[in-house]
């Protein structure tokens, strides 16, 4: 069911490996790189924020540039992401009490290490998912419906989520879970979640086009300071890269290359590295992104090995 899709070497020896699946589209849409069961159903987890936040947009949520990105990322919790959040909430009449995901610490180490020294604990601002339930109460105070229940799956603004998810997938998504936000996680293939990071890239117009569009513009709000999901995007302009907990990531060029991969021990360590990989193997240019496709294995604090790619048979 699933192929070695990478290995870490220490000094030669073989330490470990991650196992799991990619699926690949060519331009075309052609399902042209497969690695494990693709067909198999996976929860997407936060590779599907950019299409909650298109369901935001397409209900009259009033979101643009950098605001529109933070709904579509997994944010490192830095001072300026926080202020996206507060802004958000600000314009729909909210403040972060109406928020429902869980309190966190930032992930951004130091804005951590900042908070501590002046006091402060977690607070659900921080919280990653933060931009995303900002964004949903925006879209609920623009239709006026109930905020205190904009997580339950049967809530108008969650059903517009599957419908998106629906759209772009090709699917019927299937099941429904929790994510840890406590938004509802809806189920896809994994060729299906390529489909909808390749429906995402290609978008022309429309909520999809405008998602798409302030990821590219604005990718430190997808992700912060040094983060794989921003380098990545950086490093390829035009292309669309959102990762998720449990080992998911999507990455789509602007020609139309789209990979979903899924590593089955939940680890990200490897997961940009092989949708690099696969990228290169649909065709897609990705040697500006070489750096990123490079993972070492530290020993006393210097490279002693590295994470290898393993090759499709």
């Amino acid at each position: 069911m699933y192929d070695v899709l990478a290995e870490v070497v220490r000094n030669g020896f073989a330490e470990s490996v991650h196992y799991g699946s990619v699926a690949g589209l060519a331009p075309d849409g052609t399902l042209a790189y497969e690695r494990g069961d693709v067909r198999a159903t996976v929860l997407p987890r936060s590779t599907t924020k950019p299409f909650q936040a298109l369901a935001c947009l397409a209900a009259g949520a009033p979101l643009a540039g950098e605001r529109l990105a933070i709904a579509a990322g997994s944010h490192t919790g830095e001072d300026f992401h926080v202020a996206a959040v507060e802004a958000i909430l600000s314009d729909a009449g909210l403040d972060t009490g109406a928020l429902r995901c869980p309190p966190s610490w930032p992930e951004d180490e130091p804005t951590k290490a900042a908070l501590i020294r002046a006091g402060k604990g977690e607070t659900r601002e921080h919280m990653n998912c933060s931009g995303k339930h900002a964004a949903m109460l925006a879209a609920c105070a623009a239709n006026g419906w109930p905020l205190e229940t904009y997580l339950d799956p049967g809530h108008p603004l969650q059903q517009g989520v599957r419908a998106a998810l629906a759209d772009g997938s090709g699917e019927a998504p299937s099941p429904v879970a929790v994510d840890g936000c406590g938004a509802p996680l809806f189920g896809l293939t994994l060729a299906g979640l390529a489909r909808a990071a390749r429906s995402l890239a290609l978008a022309a117009s429309g909520p999809s086009r405008a998602v798409a569009d302030a990821m590219r513009a604005h990718p430190e709000y997808v992700g912060g300071t040094g983060h794989a999901n921003t380098e990545l995007m950086r490093a390829l302009p035009g292309s669309v890269v959102k990762g998720g907990a449990e080992g998911v990531l999507i990455a789509a060029t602007a020609a139309g290359h789209a990979v979903a991969v899924k590593v089955i021990d939940g680890s990200p360590r490897a997961t940009t590295a092989i949708a690099l990989r696969a990228l290169a193997a649909l065709g897609a240019d990705t040697t500006a992104a070489a750096k990123l496709g490079a993972v070492p294995v530290l020993g006393g604090g210097r490279p002693v090995g590295e994470i290898r790619i393993i090759e499709g048979k």
